[in-house]
């Protein structure tokens, strides 16, 4: 089974970089937000939950787990 999604992310000392592809159609959104030196994760969560907000099959699905 072939994912419908696929995500880049990038842990910089500043910002982190988001990319969320839809490997069905090529569509594609990016995201940024700022790194947290403390806990990296906490930047990668913000990041991810603020793509799922442009995305409602994500939002309704993947995020409500």
């Amino acid at each position: 089974m072939e994912e419908t999604y696929r995500l880049g992310c990038d842990i910089g000392g500043t910002f982190t970089d988001f990319v969320l592809v839809n490997n069905l159609t090529g569509q594609f959104h990016t995201n940024k937000c700022l790194t947290t030196p403390s806990d990296p994760s906490d930047a990668v969560e913000q990041g991810i939950r603020q793509l799922a907000e442009t995305v409602p099959e994500l939002k309704n699905g993947f995020m409500d787990r």
